[in-house]
């Protein structure tokens, strides 16, 4: 797919890579629907696209509840006249131990913790990659891409249970709709970042992330334009679809 014929969905699009996805596809004359509960970081991405080759649309979206989903989809689906690029971007990190011995008191990790996770993280991306795949269906659309944006925590990561459940589910997700969608046109794939310096990096204390850059042989963080370089690769590389690329600096947890 050229990128300038792109009609994209991104989630999480307020700030991070989410925003970085958004300004790229519109820099090189997409037309962009960007979702986020974070309104002011919406309106603040609407203006920062201002003047690009395309456009970039915004409106609330809560990927983890199935209204908002149904609705955002729906409304821009109409005006843009359907849905050729879905990137599942919006994730939230919840980190904690399974259960810790604290001082003679063990702590569990509370069952809301793992549940916010899950339905943002994996029941999120389910709900937007039904409705986009329905609404592509219904609409005949073909040459069209699906991207979800994993982690290299899906093979595991102390302290993330819940996280990397969530993105191993998703790869797997990855995997079986590549294969159901092949036929139709539609090609999906995936992308597991290693540790990127985002806003969502607020959630690790320091010590965890100087413990991270000991593990990484290129010995720093990665940067949105990195992780930008691989998605951008599965949107225009026909051939692509079920496999998640790993963009991580060596990283191995």
């Amino acid at each position: 797919m050229l990128l300038d014929r792109a009609r994209a969905i991104v989630t999480g699009a307020a700030s991070g890579l989410g925003r970085h996805f958004a300004l790229e596809l519109a820099s090189a004359g997409a037309t962009v629907a960007a979702g986020d509960i974070n309104t002011q970081g919406l309106e603040e991405l609407k203006a920062k696209a201002e003047g690009l080759a395309g456009r970039v649309l915004v409106a609330p979206l809560d990927v983890s509840q199935e209204p908002s989903v149904e609705a955002f989809v729906s409304e821009f689906s109409r005006k843009l006249g359907g849905i050729n690029l879905l990137v599942n971007n919006a994730g939230i990190l919840r980190d904690g131990l399974l259960a810790k011995n604290d001082g003679g008191w063990v702590r569990k990790l509370p069952s809301a913790q793992w549940k916010k996770v899950i339905d943002v993280n994996l029941t999120g991306s389910y709900l937007m990659t039904r409705e986009v795949t329905a609404d592509m269906l219904a609409r005949n659309i073909t040459d069209a891409v699906i991207i979800n944006i994993s982690s290299l925590s899906h093979s595991g990561n102390a302290g993330q249970s819940n996280y990397a459940a969530s993105k191993a589910g998703l790869d797997a997700c990855t995997r079986t709709w590549a294969l159901e969608l092949a036929s139709s046109g539609i090609r999906v794939g995936g992308v597991a970042p290693g540790v990127v310096d985002t806003p969502i990096l607020k959630h690790v204390s320091e010590q965890a992330k100087l413990s991270m850059l000991e593990k990484i042989p290129l010995r720093r963080f990665g940067i949105s334009g990195e992780i930008w370089l691989a998605v951008k690769f599965i949107i225009e590389c026909d051939y692509f679809t079920g496999r998640i690329i790993e963009v991580d600096g060596g990283l191995d947890f």
